[in-house]
């Protein structure tokens, strides 16, 4: 089973902060939405509250159209993730995976059963009996996962899965868990500040900023068509160029024109000094040349002290890139730049 999430007008007071501000999302059944922003933007908050272990100042939660705000956790038919996975460390993994059937007294051997079920569907067959201090934290990781669609719940929440672990072993993961999320189809909320982690598993996005949500689509409209500069330089990295009549403005640090145009590194090219292949292109000296396995990272710094960046692929002949020489870099297509209008620098918050 898995159901639709509406969230509408949820305010949020915790003290004398006013963390979510009229927040509304809905999720689609089966849906995989990631919450993302930066610390206090009040994505963990938003998850509580559909959890049900935050109540709401106003607003409403909707389960398939029907209201739960004022429903107890255990009553709203959701499985949670927790960043520290809260694992008991006196069960066994079995008996950890099959402990919300337990809470709901259901017999040892349907529990067994579903046990050695959702511990194949996590890649941990064979380990019911073991315990959970002699896992890795990938391995826990799943445990907690398996643990949370035991119940078959309606709803997955993810609250930071994946913080807790290194780099390589979390790009794993993320790809294990989009697999397990797809096969059982659940409607997935997940939160997480790594962008990475967010464009890479969703569905669709919705980004966070101070109690609201600014903008919600999905990742690549996301990365190519920001809404705002905030969203533009936070999902990614990205040079911000002020514009005027279809150019780039470079005269002075502040420089304001009738847009920003959005360029993003792997989009820009070095060309030659006369080039007018584009109008999308710029010049400055070379402040930085550095080689990162799978591609050069190339800073310019413009005549008006902007910082371009631009990504080389690996094969790229950079012999000329010394630093303090000048270069040219150019988008050669015009469809890879996004304008964000004057009036468009601040994104009003949005309803999805």
């Amino acid at each position: 089973m898995t159901i639709a999430l509406s969230v509408s007008d949820i305010h949020v007071t915790l003290g004398h902060n006013h963390v979510l501000k009229g927040v509304a999302l809905d999720v689609r059944p089966g849906e995989f939405v990631t919450l993302l922003g930066a610390s206090g933007s009040g994505k963990s908050t938003l998850l509580n509250v559909v959890a049900g272990l935050q109540s709401v100042d106003s607003g409403h939660v909707l389960f398939d159209g029907v209201n739960v705000e004022k429903r107890a956790p255990q009553k709203r038919n959701v499985g949670v993730v927790f960043q520290s996975y809260a694992l008991f460390p006196h069960m066994t993994i079995g008996e950890n995976v099959s402990f919300p059937l337990l809470a709901a007294r259901r017999p040892a051997k349907e529990r067994r059963a579903v046990a050695d079920e959702m511990l194949s569907l996590v890649q941990l067959p064979g380990m019911a009996d073991r315990s959970p201090a002699s896992l890795s934290g990938g391995q826990r990781q799943r445990v907690a996962l398996a643990r949370a669609l035991a119940a078959n719940p309606g709803i997955l929440l993810l609250d930071e899965p994946m913080a807790a672990l290194d780099k390589q072993l979390r790009e794993q993961m993320q790809v294990e868990i989009t697999r397990i999320q797809r096969k059982v189809g659940i409607t997935t909320v997940s939160v997480t500040h790594d962008q990475t982690e967010a464009l890479t598993m969703s569905d669709r996005v919705a980004i966070m900023r101070d109690g609201f949500i600014v903008q919600v689509d999905t990742p690549e409209a996301l990365y190519r068509r920001p809404a705002d500069e905030y969203i533009a330089g936070f999902l990614g990295e990205a040079n911000l160029l002020p514009t005027i009549g279809g150019m780039i403005l470079d005269t002075q640090p502040g420089a304001t024109g009738d847009g920003v145009a959005v360029l993003r590194p792997e989009d820009l090219e070095v060309v030659s000094a006369d080039s007018t292949a584009s109008a999308w292109s710029i010049e400055g000296r070379v402040r930085l040349l550095s080689f990162q396995g799978s591609r050069f990272r190339l800073e310019l710094l413009t005549d008006a002290g902007r910082r371009i960046v631009c990504s080389l692929p690996p094969a790229a002949d950079v012999a000329a890139l010394v630093v303090g020489s000048r270069a040219r870099v150019a988008c050669r297509n015009p469809d890879r730049v996004h304008v964000i209008s004057t009036g468009a620098l601040v994104a009003e918050p949005v309803a999805a």
